[in-house]
């Protein structure tokens, strides 16, 4: 359950044309939109007019977040990462075939039920895109997984930025750290525009070309979600 005091929903506004309500309420009116079993589902609203609080009743997923952060001793087999991928690609691309970009792709944002399944999670940073024109103006998703076109540029390609995350969120998964990361915010963006991936030597090959392609610093040249289920990675048997 999501439990919002409504005398605060003025002050979660996005600063960009793209938002014209706040936070809480977009992501009400698109979560109503999305039905699919890589998405976690609304159930229901509750306006609680006698405490001025807004209640999301969402659907239950036991298992937690797929990764609870970074973990010096490494990230989770590599079997298992393949198999989370597929789902967050399978939400990914339902969620941009319905004109909406997540924008905050992250371990802490994607679930795990009972039987295995990933369910992505958290829309308050959502934006809508019409046609295939997903540029946007801004990224207010979390630093360390900003994509470098989003620091550098006054506007962006949604869907590119949304790959880009899922690419911090693979590396994540399989080393248990983030490829780019700063003592500051500023070093950290420094790091995601200037700093070249490294990957060590002994990785799966196919892993770390696929991961190359994720965390392409130029978003024309990344691998578009339609591209990443054709990778020899995510075809491979676990």
């Amino acid at each position: 359950m999501k439990i919002v005091r409504k005398p605060r929903l003025q002050k979660f506004t996005i600063p960009s044309s793209e938002a014209s309500c706040s936070d809480i309420y977009k992501e009400i009116s698109i979560m109503k939109e999305l039905d699919h079993p890589n998405i976690v589902k609304l159930i229901e609203v509750i306006d609680d007019s006698d405490c001025d609080r807004l209640y999301m009743i969402l659907e239950y997923v036991k298992g937690g977040c797929i990764l609870k952060g970074p973990d010096s001793t490494g990230g989770i087999p590599e079997a298992t990462a393949r198999k989370y991928l597929r789902d967050i690609v399978t939400g990914l691309r339902y969620l941009h075939s319905c004109g909406i970009i997540h924008g905050d792709i992250k371990p802490e944002n994607l679930l795990i039920n009972d039987s295995g399944q990933v369910k992505i999670c958290d829309f308050g940073v959502s934006q809508r895109f019409e046609g295939n024109n997903d540029e946007l103006r801004c990224s207010p998703g979390t630093q360390v997984f900003t994509a470098p076109e989003c620091i550098t540029g006054a506007t962006y390609h949604g869907r590119a930025a949304d790959v880009w995350a899922l690419g911090v969120t693979l590396y994540c998964m399989i080393f248990g750290q983030y490829p780019f990361i700063g003592d500051t915010i500023k070093s950290t963006f420094h790091e995601i525009i200037h700093r070249k991936l490294n990957l060590p030597k002994s990785l799966n090959p196919y892993l770390a070309n696929l991961l190359e392609g994720l965390l392409c610093k130029d978003p024309i040249k990344r691998l578009t979600l339609e591209q990443v289920t054709q990778h020899q990675f995510y075809k491979e048997s676990s």
